[in-house]
């Protein structure tokens, strides 16, 4: 039985998913929420698919022992690597994200638009075949962006060296006709400011934070597991926001408070998994 009193579990490798944290608590206000980041395993991008998955089930079931009566998994790239196994062995709903191909698909009006994902995100069988469904109505050129992730996670989002990279990968797009652009991975959303300086207003940028905690509150109406009073829009100064992280939390710590406005402590977790035991070298990679 699942208790709709429970936490909603939110976990990402990193900062990414405030960007989701911050629509969930926007739309459902009465929800108490359990954010977790794995910082101490990050990015997640540029693992190979076992550990992502390993860490997923991992934290998925961390959080389900916390009393977790739903799961997001607001990373695009554990998404594609691991909600199928979190589904497979857990009975609450779990809500993964995926890059916005169908909007970017309508909103382009030159029939060519940028997709710019962690390379783990674009390797996956699940973006592929979510890219083979659109690729009739339009044309995605794939980017990996590599060094962003590690860039935000160490809170620079406008750093010359950042700018310097999205030149880099902007650039080709934009020369190839492209005026809409899809932030695959929860981490871009703090820095389409940096995209704006680069690219001006060549480029829509499709962020689906929206549409992922539209779907939470469905599943959640769905299966009558709302908090009661959730679905007022009033605010609900009772419901209670904590984040965790396996890493020092300090980024986190700060980027929440300018994000969501949370004057939150950051409890420092240790979460071993398989590929994360004492001893073994991708624990402290």
């Amino acid at each position: 039985m699942i208790d709709p009193h429970g936490p909603i579990g939110i976990f990402d490798s990193g900062l990414g998913g405030l960007s989701v944290l911050r629509a969930v608590r926007m739309l459902l206000p009465g929800e108490d929420i359990v954010y977790l980041a794995d910082s101490g395993h990050a990015p997640y991008g540029e693992r190979d698919d076992d550990f992502i998955a390993d860490r997923s089930i991992a934290i998925g079931d961390w959080l389900l022992r916390q009393g977790a009566k739903a799961l997001v998994v607001a990373c695009n790239t554990a998404t594609a690597q691991a909600v199928h196994l979190l589904r497979e062995c857990t009975s609450v709903p779990v809500v993964g994200v995926e890059p916005g191909l169908k909007p970017a698909a309508m909103r382009s009006t030159s029939g060519v638009a940028g997709v710019l994902a962690t390379a783990a995100t674009l390797r996956s069988d699940k973006f592929r075949r979510l890219l083979a469904g659109y690729q009739a109505q339009c044309r995605f050129i794939c980017q990996p962006g590599h060094g962003l992730v590690e860039a935000i996670e160490r809170g620079e989002t406008d750093s010359v060296e950042l700018l310097a990279l999205l030149e880099r990968y902007l650039a080709p797009m934009l020369a190839d006709g492209a005026d809409t652009l899809v932030l695959g991975c929860t981490h871009y959303s703090f820095i389409d400011s940096a995209i704006r300086q680069v690219a001006g207003d060549r480029l829509t940028l499709i962020d689906t934070s929206a549409a992922i905690a539209q779907q939470l509150a469905r599943l959640l109406t769905e299966r009558s597991l709302l908090a009661p009073g959730s679905s007022s829009t009033s605010s609900h100064s009772s419901a209670r926001t904590s984040l965790g992280s396996t890493g020092d939390g300090k980024q986190l710590q700060v980027v929440a408070h300018r994000l969501l406005g949370l004057e939150a402590v950051v409890g420092q977790l240790t979460i071993s998994s398989r590929r994360t035991l004492p001893g073994d070298s991708m624990a402290s990679a």
